[in-house]
């Protein structure tokens, strides 16, 4: 028991020191999170995205590509597609 009350005191400096760093730290970053500062690394940045001009459509091509197609090349008389087309239209 002796050896046990003899480290006791050097021993506590230390972990009062530990304990400190530790409690800065830790407000530290509740900080900089609340505020919003990034800590470590790059923010990811937005990818640019493709304009799409005014008079453009989005179809699906037979292939499953996405195009953009000038609305003024459609023609006006639409009809839906009935599903029986739409199956033997689709190419896998």
């Amino acid at each position: 028991m002796n050896n046990h009350e003899e480290l006791t005191p050097t021993n506590s400096a230390s972990r009062r020191r530990f304990v400190w760093k530790a409690g800065a730290i830790t407000a530290f970053a509740a900080i900089a999170a609340s505020l919003g500062l990034p800590l470590f690394g790059k923010k990811n940045k937005a990818l640019p995205q493709t304009p799409v001009k005014c008079g453009t459509v989005r179809m699906l091509t037979q292939d499953g590509r996405l195009v953009d197609i000038d609305a003024s090349l459609l023609t006006a008389n639409r009809k839906k597609v009935t599903d029986t087309e739409l199956k033997n239209w689709i190419k896998k």
